[in-house]
């Protein structure tokens, strides 16, 4: 029996932005995207099966007129919840509604300095999230910055580190740019150096005023392997992809996938308007890419690697979107030529 303990959902795919590098094609709003009534029983089911977090996700999260409702349905059942957003309509209007729901943190993208940022995504998108982040930490609610890299803005990590430090920044986490949706159609090189960013952070991480760290698609198992995910105990080592394991992600329509990464029809368990979240889960076959996974199904260096038992051949999304394969990291860190 597996039990949940993570869920990111979609709640619409509407967005103030249609960013270049965007991996979901957000902007306008799905037809047919669940209800508010289906919303608060989703959030219903999802205390009810023991989710732990939940992080709400975009399109842009406060786009959904009803997004305060479903936020506090859930928070009011015990789930611990969060907010990604673009920062561009963060209003004091807003970051007080956010305080008074009980939102356990808020994470706004920034994704490099105010050239490669506003490039990405729009002209003065950098200024309104840079407004969002301080608006929020003054405010007292938990404040990280999510940034995705890319050949270009790989270069901003000194930078936008020196530049953090004077915002009340609670942590500061930075994963890979896939080649899925608008980055796969947009000509974005999303290719880079994953040890440059281990470097960085490995440098970073006892000193910095925030908790600095990597996401689970930059790695894996070089020798700082332990403190460079937002943990410095020297023991918080990636151990695999979670989808299905003990995280879900579902979508504004309701679609149940291991992981809202894997955007891909084939990574659909199942439609929430079909069957109860609790069915999806529950059922012995889904998931099968992770829960029935043998190590026969690591392949390339992965096959030959010693920690392959614990990294399990890395991000499934990251590995797909890149070349296809689930069960090999194409740029590991600890693989590199």
């Amino acid at each position: 029996m597996y039990t949940l303990r993570d869920c990111v959902w979609e709640i619409t795919l509407a967005c103030c932005f249609s960013c270049r590098h965007c991996g979901s094609s957000g902007g306008k709003a799905r037809p047919d995207e669940l209800t508010g009534e289906e919303c608060l029983d989703l959030a219903d089911q999802l205390a009810d099966l023991g989710c732990e977090r939940v992080a709400l996700i975009g399109g842009e999260v406060f786009m959904r007129s009803d997004w305060d409702r479903i936020a506090d349905r859930l928070v009011t059942k015990g789930v611990r919840t969060s907010i990604i957003t673009n920062g561009f309509q963060m209003s004091e209007t807003l970051v007080s509604r956010i305080r008074e729901i009980g939102i356990e943190s808020v994470a706004v993208s920034l994704d490099g300095m105010k050239e490669h940022h506003d490039r990405l995504r729009q002209p003065g998108s950098f200024a309104r999230a840079e407004a969002a982040i301080d608006r929020l930490g003054r405010s007292g609610i938990p404040v990280s910055v999510i940034t995705t890299l890319n050949h270009e803005n790989v270069s901003d990590l000194e930078e936008m580190y020196a530049y953090l430090k004077g915002y009340p920044v609670a942590a500061w986490q930075i994963q890979a740019c896939s080649p899925m949706g608008n980055a796969a159609r947009g000509g974005i090189d999303y290719r880079f150096d994953f040890r440059t960013v281990i470097d960085f952070v490995s440098a970073h991480t006892r000193q910095a005023p925030f908790i600095l760290g990597i996401a689970d698609n930059i790695g894996y198992f070089t020798e700082n392997e332990g403190s460079l995910r937002g943990n410095l105990s020297g023991a918080a080592v990636y151990r695999g992809c979670r989808a299905g394991i003990d995280a879900i992600g579902i979508d504004s329509v309701g679609n149940v996938k291991g992981c809202e990464a894997l955007y891909d029809d084939r990574f659909i368990e199942g439609n929430l308007r079909q069957r109860s979240l609790r069915e999806i889960w529950e059922d012995p076959d889904a998931f099968a890419y992770n829960r029935k996974m043998t190590w026969e199904n690591l392949h390339g260096k992965c096959a030959e690697c010693p920690d392959n038992w614990i990294c399990r051949g890395g991000c499934r999304s990251y590995n797909y979107f890149v070349h296809g394969d689930l069960y090999e990291s194409p740029f590991c860190a600890r693989n590199r030529e």
